[in-house]
């Protein structure tokens, strides 16, 4: 709250008596090829409010300009963007003329972008998100490598999680209260529609929100800023999909003040790259704008994209050299069809009302309401009262029989179970898949006593109204501010719900882990309840979020140097209202948690330096708190209403320095920069084997609290223009991304309803694991004046790491009753304890494309060949977390080959292509 008042004196202090320029700028824009003007391209004046759209003539008109050097933006879909810089004279009237755009023959690239993306987005175990589509909108030429070249290998600029971006539609953050993280699946399918963006790199200003350290994304779908026409595209892949059918029409503003865009696609598989992972998405997207004059504008938006897909299961390497990098155990066949145990569905409707409000020359203040509804659900077999169905359970496996002891006594190597080690083998030859017939066959056999299988659904449905303000001013010739509010109401219905009984009649919602009857009841006041499909079981709760954030921005912009300032404020809000009354907690589960606020606040600043016309240095600084996720203040939501022992907000700071040099032939930029993140907390769930003093498994909820990250490094970008038709590019990344403490670590036992402190995870100096930290990439492009263009890059990227568990580095490895009558070899436990670095790899890809011009019509092919040389390599992968002391791990490295509970990991693409034929009309 100080910041802001400090700004609102600044403000105050300001004079606003400067006067009204009378320069006039106009100019006609056409296209290149066929000379006619476009109608409904962007012409803004940077660093000012003043914008534009060209009329049915393609023609724009600008008065009032403040004088001086002022660059002119112009941006059209379809068409290269071109940035002029202009000198106003006072009094004057600038007429550029005729300014012909030429055609951008990769924008059909994002269409690549989606296909490699959407799979690797909100999948279980994940440690890191991919950026790809955050980055799409970029005009740089590094950060364009990142998104096209890197992202299949889930490249995250400078490391940094999009947790820590702000994506926004139409200035209203998408990014969810539960993980921070944005829900890119909602707007998935709609290319066309999404294509009106703005991108922030880093903690770069941005006109629409303070932003973080992960760069913004604002998605513009104001209906009259789209180019008039109609589109039409099929796309072919073997990535997540197989197919893409998507058509869009625009009909510009016409004489009555009305502008609409419609757009929809589909896209479907019967099994996608991996085994078992059938797709099928349907979108559509609406946008309606009434201009009622020349001050305001109300435009309606409504978005709704319907998605399910089948996972693909990570993968221990035995199971892996087994069955193959494609091998996927959630599906299985039933009655010769493939059925995945593990879809994600998703349906959240997003609708939006924007009023656009030029109050005069100078301000602007657009406002937007907008309210989300809808469900996510991710299903999985539920076999408490059943042996687990999972084909690569660890005692289906090989090893399990490899590495067996008995009292102590390495026995895996005895006749007997080598035998059985190699019977196995056959058997998960044969039989690899999940066997739907067998569990339907169980129930059947248990047919009075109701299913001992049956699949089920975490869902979430969830309910958002958003409400957002966004005020810009120019206050005088050389400042420009800009200030926001916004409002978020969220609530989240949290529940299990029954999809299948598979075969059988009823199911009784009870735990069989549970020690005592009461124990055994998700629900103490509905005990031994009986449910059918449709009904919910096992935990049902809600969570409320609210958020009341502001920000202000001022950009001082002069001859020799620009600079800027910013600040935030925020206060956060949760609550945990539980349904069920349950066994384990029977004093803290039913009703509301107490409520958790948590205030933040932000500051930022920077300079661009222009050395000359050319070059010049750009500086960026941050420093920040932010709320923690309500999945890590809540750490056992499904079950209770605890929350985090000693939860507090994470600090963030955070500083970039850029070299940028421009010419018409050659660009450049050579950045460095450095980060941390401060007090982050991360919550996990899974079977751990000895975690108490008496040396016996448990399941548990895991929470890392105090955990730090640093991250540094280096990024450049290059572009040379050798002749009019050849482009050369390259990129280089080099970071490390590093833990730089050892945080606290304490595990939530249910079946004995304790918390139990295990103390530090010596994890300083480990790497954060799940994206590559070096990355370069070499390129080359023609294009051609009869409009077709090849490409080619190679990319090689390293320094990925396996994403290590916290417990396996606490005392309780050494200190743990389990180890008793052991010698500790500390030389084995460094070995076991030692960070897995996974081989770095190199790809090739191809890109290409040709339009053709027919009248007044474009046809248009662009097609992709990624990994060319069909290079297997990982993504990404965790150990497990279920060996929790010394011998266990001693026992599990006794036979030469593969471990019982070795890591698991993420497969990138093989050789995959992708061939978009397109229309425009």
């Amino acid at each position: 709250m100080k910041g802001i008042l400090v700004n609102v004196l600044f403000i105050m202090q300001l004079s606003f008596s400067f006067g009204q320029s009378n320069t006039v700028i106009s100019g006609k824009i056409i296209d290149s090829k066929n000379q006619k003007p476009i109608e409904s391209v962007v012409v803004a004046i940077q660093n000012t409010n003043l914008t534009q759209l060209t009329d049915a003539n393609g023609k724009f008109y600008f008065d009032q300009v403040v004088t001086g050097k002022q660059l002119l933006f112009i941006k059209s879909e379809g068409y290269k963007d071109q940035l002029l810089q202009i000198d106003i004279i006072e009094g004057n009237t600038l007429d550029l003329g005729i300014i012909a755009l030429e055609i951008d023959l990769t924008q059909e690239k994002q269409s690549a972008l989606i296909t490699i993306s959407e799979t690797d987005l909100d999948d279980d175990n994940s440690t890191s998100e991919s950026t790809t589509s955050l980055l799409q909108s970029s005009r740089d030429a590094f950060l364009q490598a990142a998104a096209y070249n890197f992202g299949a290998a889930r490249f995250s600029v400078r490391g940094i999680d999009n947790k820590y971006s702000n994506v926004m539609i139409n200035g209203v953050s998408m990014n969810r209260v539960s993980d921070g993280r944005p829900q890119y699946g909602n707007w998935g399918g709609l290319n066309d529609a999404s294509r009106n963006q703005e991108f922030t790199n880093g903690s770069a200003p941005s006109d629409y929100a303070f932003g973080g350290i992960a760069g913004t994304q604002e998605i513009n779908t104001r209906a009259s800023i789209y180019r008039p026409g109609t589109r039409i595209s099929f796309l072919n892949t073997n990535t997540n999909y197989s197919f893409r059918a998507m058509a869009t029409t625009s009909s510009g503003m016409n004489k009555k003040g009305w502008a609409y865009v419609v757009s929809g696609s589909r896209r479907w598989a019967q099994n996608g790259y991996f085994e078992g992972t059938d797709y099928s998405a349907n979108s559509l997207f609406a946008s309606v704008e009434k201009k009622f004059n020349d001050k305001n504008s109300l435009n309606f938006t409504a978005i709704y994209a319907q998605n399910k897909r089948g996972k693909n299961s990570p993968n221990t390497a035995e199971v892996s050299d087994l069955a193959g990098n494609k091998y996927n155990s959630y599906w299985g066949l039933q009655e010769s069809k493939t059925r995945n145990s593990r879809e994600k569905k998703s349906a959240e409707p997003l609708f939006m009302l924007t009023h656009y409000w030029k109050i005069n020359s100078k301000t602007n203040l657009n406002t937007t309401v907008s309210y989300q509804i809808g469900q996510i659900g991710n299903s999985r077999i539920d076999y408490t009262k059943a042996d687990n169905p999972d084909p690569t359970y660890y005692r289906k496996l090989p090893s399990y029989y490899s590495n067996l002891f008995l009292n102590g006594i390495y026995v895996g190597d005895s006749p007997e179970n080598s035998a059985k080690a190699d019977s196995t083998k056959v058997s998960f030859l044969k039989n690899h898949q999940l066997d739907w017939k067998n569990m339907y066959k169980v129930n059947g056999q248990n047919f009075a006593n109701g299913s001992r299988f049956v699949l089920y659904q975490d869902r979430n449905d969830e309910n958002i109204a958003i409400a957002n303000s966004n005020l810009s001013t120019l206050l005088s010739e050389n400042v420009l501010m800009t200030a926001g509010a916004n409002y978020l109401y969220s609530k989240t219905k949290n529940f299990k719900n029954m999809l299948d009984l598979l075969g059988g009649n009823y199911y009784t919602d009870i735990s069989t882990f549970g020690i005592s009857e009461n124990q055994q009841q998700s629900d103490l006041n509905n005990p031994f309840r009986t449910l059918g499909v449709g009904e919910h079981y096992g935990y049902n709760y809600n969570i409320v979020a609210t958020k009341l954030e502001a920000f202000t921005q001022f950009k001082f912009v002069f001859k020799k140097i620009d600079f800027y300032l910013a600040q935030s404020f925020s206060r956060s809000g949760y609550q945990r209202e539980g349904f069920y009354k349950n066994g384990y907690y029977p004093t803290n589960s039913y009703g509301k948690s107490e409520k958790m606020n948590f205030d933040n606040f932000g500051f930022k600043g920077g300079l661009t330096y222009k050395l000359s016309g050319r070059n010049y240095v750009d500086f960026n600084a941050i420093y920040m708190t932010k709320a923690p996720n309500v999945k890590d203040v809540f750490p056992n939501a499904r079950v209770n209403n605890s929350v985090t022992d000693e939860i507090t907000n994470e600090t963030i700071k955070a500083i970039d320095l850029s070299y940028v040099f421009k010419t018409p032939r050659f660009k450049a930029r050579f950045t460095g920069y450095f980060s941390e993140i401060l007090n982050s907390t991360d919550i996990s769930f899974y079977y751990a084997d000895a975690v108490n003093s008496s040396g016996n498994g448990a399941f548990v909820s895991e929470v890392v609290t105090g955990m730090n990250k640093r991250n540094r490094g280096i990024e450049t970008g290059l572009e040379y223009q050798i002749t009019s038709t050849i482009k050369l590019i390259g990129v280089a990344a080099y970071g490390e991304y590093t833990i730089t403490n050892n945080p606290n670590v304490s595990l939530t036992n249910d079946a004995s309803s304790t918390v139990t402190n295990y103390g530090q995870a010596k994890l300083a100096g480990y790497k954060q694991a799940g994206m590559p930290q070096q990355a370069y990439s070499i390129g080359i492009e023609y294009r051609d004046p009869k409009f077709w263009w090849i490409g080619t890059n190679a990319n090689y990227l390293a320094s990925n790491y396996l994403d290590v568990s916290s417990l396996l580095r606490t005392d309780n490895f050494y200190t743990n009753v389990d180890n008793a009558g052991m010698t500790i070899d500390q030389s084995l436990a460094d070995s076991y304890l030692e960070q897995e670095k996974f081989d770095s790899f190199f790809l090739l890809n191809v890109v290409g494309g040709k339009s053709w011009r027919m009248k007044e019509k474009t046809l248009g092919l662009f097609t992709t060949v990624n990994n060319v040389l069909d290079i297997t390599y990982k993504t990404g992968g965790f150990e497990q977390s279920r060996n929790a002391t010394y011998r266990q791990e001693y026992e599990d490295h006794q036979s030469s080959g593969p471990s019982v509970f070795a890591p698991k990991y993420f497969y990138g693409y093989g050789r995959t292509y992708m061939v978009n034929i397109y229309l425009n009309f």
